[in-house]
């Protein structure tokens, strides 16, 4: 067994896992609250997962154990692993939480909260949360993750240790994809385009239909010739991005729905089973609540993957325009990226960044879909003679 092995699958991130080290076995490095924040596909879970794997561990998070495998898949008795699904996370939800984590570890050692995408918090759950950390049990360790340290209140960053992850370089996610199988080009070619994220980089190097949506999103910039053209650009989008939500949403809803049915006792027999079955209702109202919410959530980070590849794109354009000597994102695509720089000037591609960087905005913010992509692509479509 090899100690700190789960920190394995973190690439490029050789400060944060000297800091985390450093940490788990120093008298006094380890604090009750930390924030992992670090831009999308950095590693933010990884690394708190990986933590937490390093302090349950008896071997300093050999990856070989019972307690690292449970830490992996999520169900070791001490760790409380808590993913928002839908756009929010609530007060009620977060009451709980800070119930169980108050719960005394169940092996001696700690109780670990590792709360993924905690800027999900409302505010009235953030301030729960706060009390929470503000007088924590003594065993119990706080786990944060979010995109930057902003996202949280400042009352609840002020009392966390910060880790912050970068950006991964191209060769360190193209040696992981390597590690798994793939093949060295094509490790590359993922690592690339994935601009850094780790798990877009697998899914773009493993799946043929992910690989595809981006191909047919990176045709975008090609095919908006026109008005017509550009209203059907946005039409694709919006209807791939709710393509792969549905595609998503139906995986996991059925099973959710199933198990909860069964937890309720439908299709026993027996007395007050009825009435078990009936009782149900209220739990099946607030699932499919919660589903719907994940849905638009799916959605919305499809769309808005879709835009970051389209960003990407004329990022490359406005590097060859400049002449940039910086590694191309799309550079299998070169010949679209010089013909469009050849026919357009720098100023025009930093303003369709900002037409994209507007539209996210757009999009976060809860405009219809289909209305935000629309403006997106028609300012795509714009000439020269109207941008300049």
């Amino acid at each position: 067994m090899t100690a700190w092995a789960v920190f394995g699958q973190l690439a490029g991130q050789e400060t944060v896992v000297e800091q985390l080290r450093a940490a788990a076995e120093g008298p006094g490095g380890l604090t009750h609250a930390w924030l992992f924040t670090g831009p999308p596909g950095s590693g933010r879970s990884v690394a708190a997962r990986a933590f937490a794997a390093a302090l349950l561990c008896h071997d300093q998070g050999c990856g070989e154990c019972p307690s690292c495998h449970q830490v992996a898949a999520g169900t070791h008795a001490d760790l409380l692993l808590i993913r928002p699904d839908g756009l929010s996370y609530g007060v009620r939800q977060t009451r709980e939480l800070v119930l169980k984590a108050s719960a005394s570890p169940v092996y001696g050692g700690w109780r670990i909260v590792l709360f993924e995408d905690a800027d999900r918090a409302t505010e009235q759950a953030a301030n729960a949360l706060l009390k929470a950390i503000e007088e924590p049990p003594p065993r119990t360790i706080w786990l944060l993750c979010a995109p930057s340290a902003a996202d949280l209140p400042t009352t609840i960053r002020s009392r966390c240790r910060l880790i912050t992850l970068r950006t991964p370089p191209t060769a360190a996610v193209a040696a992981i994809l390597e590690r798994e199988g793939v093949s060295h080009e094509d490790a590359l070619d993922a690592a690339r385009a994935s601009l850094g994220h780790i798990g877009r980089a697998r899914r773009l190097a493993t799946d043929q239909q992910t690989a595809q949506r981006r191909q047919d999103v990176l045709a975008v910039p090609v095919r908006v010739t026109g008005l017509a053209e550009a209203f059907a650009a946005a039409a694709a989008l919006v209807k791939a991005a709710e393509a792969e939500a549905n595609a998503t949403t139906e995986e996991l809803d059925a099973p959710e729905r199933d198990a909860l049915k069964r937890a309720f006792g439908e299709g026993s027999t027996g007395k007050g089973v009825a009435t078990a079955v009936r009782g149900a209702a209220g739990a099946l109202k607030e699932l499919d609540d919660r589903q719907k919410s994940r849905a638009t959530r799916i959605k919305r980070d499809a769309l808005d993957l879709a835009l970051l590849d389209l960003a990407a794109f004329y990022r490359d354009v406005l590097a060859v325009q400049l002449g940039a000597e910086v590694e191309l994102a799309n550079a299998s695509r070169e010949p679209d990226l010089r013909r469009i720089a050849e026919s357009s000037a720098p100023r025009m591609t930093v303003r369709r960044i900002e037409a994209i960087m507007r539209c996210r905005e757009r999009l976060a913010a809860s405009v219809a879909p289909l209305l935000a992509v629309e403006e997106l692509t028609l300012a795509l479509a714009e000439r020269p003679s109207v941008l300049a």
